[in-house]
């Protein structure tokens, strides 16, 4: 899942983005309003954590531009003013969610989840393919019953392989819902990751290379 924090206050936007990437997300801080719509014109996010009062272009019109032109990204709305009113008043504007301010990093998180079930065809709570079974509620990967401890970015990517059901993954397609945006697209991250994860998986080889197009588990 990939996720765009906007938030001006950049201490706590820092925090949030440092505790989603600890749950494997691959997230975006904006700092403002035009940065954050720039983003979201760039990228595919899944989920947008958005501060309602935001510097340059406000909140709301960030969440109407995104009502305004068709963007799939779910919106959690995060402000300050959490009364009745104002929470109509954002959910009105087309936010999927709202969550007043000061918050628990852990409901903030369920509500992130939640989201990008929406955002995207819900997966089942099991990956299986070719022997491999990924646990999406304990973050734990087996290989023919044997446990396989992968790091962050090897999870991702591995969960895109399997969410793919045979089909071709792309290394742009990993590189846009696993990473955030200040991987160097010209590196040879995805390659180096996939090495580690092959090597972690262990034998026989169950991720092809297709020459030109990405990578797949038939």
């Amino acid at each position: 899942m990939r996720v765009l924090v906007a938030e001006d206050e950049r201490m706590l936007a820092d925090s949030i983005a440092e505790g989603l990437r600890g749950e494997a997300l691959a997230v975006d801080v904006a700092y403002d309003g035009d940065a954050a719509l720039e983003r979201l014109g760039v990228h595919d996010y899944d989920v947008l954590i958005l501060d309602r009062d935001l510097p340059g272009v406000h909140g709301d019109d960030v969440c109407r531009a995104v009502v305004e032109r068709g963007w799939l990204v779910r919106v959690l709305m995060l402000t300050a003013a959490g009364d009745v009113r104002s929470r109509v008043t954002g959910l009105s504007l087309g936010a999927d969610d709202y969550l007043p301010k000061p918050f628990a990093f852990e409901e903030l998180l369920a509500r992130v989840h939640a989201l990008g079930r929406r955002a995207r065809p819900a997966d089942p709570p099991m990956l299986e393919r070719a022997g491999v079974r990924l646990d999406w509620a304990h973050r734990q990967v087996f290989r023919d019953g044997r446990y396989v401890p992968l790091a962050r970015k090897e999870f991702g990517v591995l969960a895109e392989l399997l969410r793919a059901q045979g089909a071709v993954v792309s290394a742009e397609h990993l590189l846009e819902k696993v990473w955030d945006e200040h991987v160097d697209p010209f590196t040879n991250t995805v390659r180096t990751t996939m090495m580690k994860l092959r090597k972690k998986l262990g034998g026989p080889q169950i991720i092809e290379t297709v020459p030109g197009s990405g990578y797949r588990i038939p």
